[in-house]
């Protein structure tokens, strides 16, 4: 297939999703050094609880990463970015206030880059918003690190200037400026309280809301070059979720559903579709009706997946037992996201 100008928007996205895993090991990094370095237990407490959030932010992270389905690498200069921070934090040199100093930067820079996401996924295509839409969480909680580590950065600030504490009434202000900030942030991003990973059920859920939003916009257009950068993204996705569904989901429940071995055979009988679908030109007639095809056999697969699997997940799985499947289910799709990158 040829390579779209939307197929090249998708490709940067994918590089700026790249430097934002960077940049976000580095932060994660960075809130451990700096909880060693420190010895203020007020302080402390707020980076310990910045690097739960950042943790479990990068879990959020890989999975839009993988659900976008399109796989990029950081650039060069957010590698040269990435070197250099770990030098500052790493060198005498620099005290404490300078080194908190340089986080809040790098939070601002990720803040920023996840807006940036956000924003550019609503031009590109309705199903990179849905794709990217745990990444809202991302957001919000990085721009409420940042002003905490502004009320951080001006008692680190004025003890090393004086040798004395600043007003104390400084972490109230704090807490009023990430109040304020729910409700400016509010239209931006969506904020979520829900501390949990994801289970197996969220994160086939949200394939499935993807890939139903990929066939709206095949619907919606009768361009040719449109047409096939879609199926082109369908194709990738059922591909991945599928073999991925394979190794991870179904053996798991096939004990306790009677069903399993009929999941297998409807993907079977998709791969073959999605194959021969490749092989027609976008602008016959016929490769429209394809896709309206596989759109009918995923919806019936679909259903079967959320109404009577899902079920039987929830009754002999644990909550824990579901998020690490959950976890497996990403690791095995991003491999073969990867293979098929290597392959094209």
């Amino acid at each position: 297939m040829v390579l779209t100008l939307d197929d090249t928007k998708r490709t940067a996205i994918a590089s700026k999703l790249a430097d934002m895993k960077a940049l976000q090991n580095l932060l994660i990094e960075n809130e451990q050094k700096l909880i060693a370095a420190i010895d203020d237990p007020e302080i402390s407490k707020r980076l310990r609880d910045f690097l739960q959030d950042d943790q479990k932010n990068m879990g959020v992270l890989d999975t839009v990463i993988v659900q976008y389905g399109v796989k990029g690498e950081p650039k060069e200069s957010m590698m040269k970015v990435v070197e250099q921070a770990r030098q500052m934090m790493d060198s005498s040199e620099f005290t404490i206030f300078e080194k908190v100093g340089q986080h809040e930067l790098l939070k601002h820079k990720q803040t920023m880059a996840g807006l940036l996401v956000h924003k550019a996924g609503q031009v590109v295509g309705a199903d990179i918003e849905a794709a990217i839409a745990p990444l809202n969480t991302v957001n919000f909680e990085n721009r409420a690190h940042q002003e905490q580590l502004k009320g951080v950065l001006e008692i680190l600030g004025v003890r090393e200037l004086t040798g004395k504490d600043p007003d104390q009434g400084l972490w109230g202000r704090v807490q009023d400026a990430v109040a304020a900030l729910t409700g400016v942030a509010g239209s931006v991003v969506t904020q979520s309280t829900d501390k949990q990973d994801m289970n197996i059920q969220d994160v086939i859920r949200l394939d499935h809301n993807k890939v139903n939003t990929l066939f709206a916009e095949v619907e919606a257009t009768d361009d040719p070059q449109k047409l096939q950068e879609y199926f082109g993204q369908i194709y990738k996705d059922l591909t991945a979720h599928s073999i991925a569904e394979e190794q991870v989901v179904y053996p798991a429940v096939r004990p306790y559903y009677s069903n399993t071995q009929e999941l297998y055979d409807e993907q079977a009988e998709l791969k073959q579709l999605l194959e021969s679908t490749r092989s027609l030109s976008p602008s016959s007639s016929e490769f429209k009706n394809q896709i309206r095809r596989i759109r009918d056999m995923v919806m019936d697969h679909v259903r079967q997946e959320e109404s009577e699997m899902f079920a039987k997940i929830r009754d002999n799985f644990s909550t824990e037992q579901s998020e690490q499947m959950a976890t497996r289910f990403k690791q095995a799709k991003s491999q073969v996201q990867d293979e098929m990158k290597v392959s094209n």
